[in-house]
């Protein structure tokens, strides 16, 4: 247990590559056993901020600690206490998952029956005690992913962090790591994850930081992030692309707020205050208007909707700045 109680502090860290501000001010603080999603689009610094506070990469400025030390000062203990897990497995293809396992061990300067004794637990803990004596080659993308995961708590890590787990994974592989990932959170590991998955941080993250430009934009729960833009939302899906005028009007009176028109120029979506009523009123007023509408719903913003409104605004305002 750290005194404050939190696993990860970042305070103002900047860090430039020729000019480039990788992280310009960037500030986090993730609690003990939680999971911190931490999103943001390409080049925005995730990995950055992720290889700087696992001590792999020096900054220019400001100060972290991670598990209750210092990244500069106590760079030592820090590793002692975390694992990282990057975007390709590092497992070796040849071995088996169960001889993997005892290779990290003895990398970790375990002796050679604790380090069997920990290959085992992990295999059961992740489920692949049954093909444990397999050579990964023949494991599927997600069991890879699993005991990568594994291998990653030989030591078992206070603070864990994981940069964009699942990708080029299958629905399935992704569901495998996800169950695997909420064992960890269980066991009391603090999870630190970096994924272009909005799905992904919905499901598993406690906390959510978006980063753009090197600095953290919003913060909080999936929940309270999806409040910013608004509670329930009406969205309308007319059969004719030519009736979208008349069913944006609708829905703007309607709703009283202005609307969104989707992609696909038949889709018009809007904020409502009142759920049953609104609804109510308009499908009568569509009816009234002779709109043919192929779906109407309520339903609640997405982490994805959240997303492009907090890096849409921010773009705009750097690119008329």
């Amino acid at each position: 247990m750290t005194p404050n109680g939190s696993a990860i502090v970042a305070e103002g860290l900047r860090k430039e590559y020729k000019q480039t501000k990788a992280l310009d001010g960037f500030d986090l603080t993730v609690r003990e056993g939680a999971v911190c999603g931490l999103l943001g689009p390409n080049g925005a610094g995730k990995t950055t901020a992720v290889r700087i506070l696992a001590t792999l990469l020096e900054f220019d400025g400001g100060r972290a600690e991670v598990a209750g030390f210092d990244v500069v000062r106590q760079a030592a203990e820090v590793r002692y206490r975390i694992g990282v897990i990057g975007q390709s497995p590092a497992v070796d293809e040849i071995l088996s998952g169960r001889q993997n396992l005892e290779m990290f061990g003895r990398l970790y300067h375990l002796g050679g029956a604790e380090a069997r004794r920990r290959a085992d637990a992990l295999l059961e803990r992740f489920g692949l005690a049954e093909t444990g004596g397999k050579s990964v080659k023949h494991y599927s993308g997600g069991m890879r992913r699993r005991l990568d995961l594994a291998a990653g708590l030989i030591m078992a890590p206070q603070v864990l962090f994981l940069d964009e787990p699942t990708t080029g994974l299958d629905p399935r592989g992704r569901v495998e790591v996800w169950e695997a990932i909420r064992s960890l959170v269980e066991g009391g590991t603090t999870v630190l994850l970096t994924t272009q998955y909005l799905e992904e941080a919905d499901r598993l993250a406690d906390q959510i930081a978006v980063i753009e430009s090197g600095r953290v934009i919003a913060e909080g729960s999936p929940e309270r992030l999806k409040s910013t833009i608004g509670g329930d939302q009406l969205d309308v899906v007319v059969a004719d692309g030519g009736e979208l005028a008349a069913a944006v009007a609708i829905v703007a009176r309607v709703c009283g707020a202005e609307p969104d028109v989707g992609h696909d120029a038949r889709r018009v979506s809007a904020p409502v205050r009142h759920r049953v009523t609104t609804l109510t009123e308009a499908v009568r007023a569509l009816d009234d208007a002779g709109v043919t509408v192929e779906d109407i719903a309520l339903r609640r913003p997405t982490l994805d909707e959240v997303f492009m409104r907090l890096t849409g605004h921010r773009a705009e305002q750097e690119a008329n700045a």
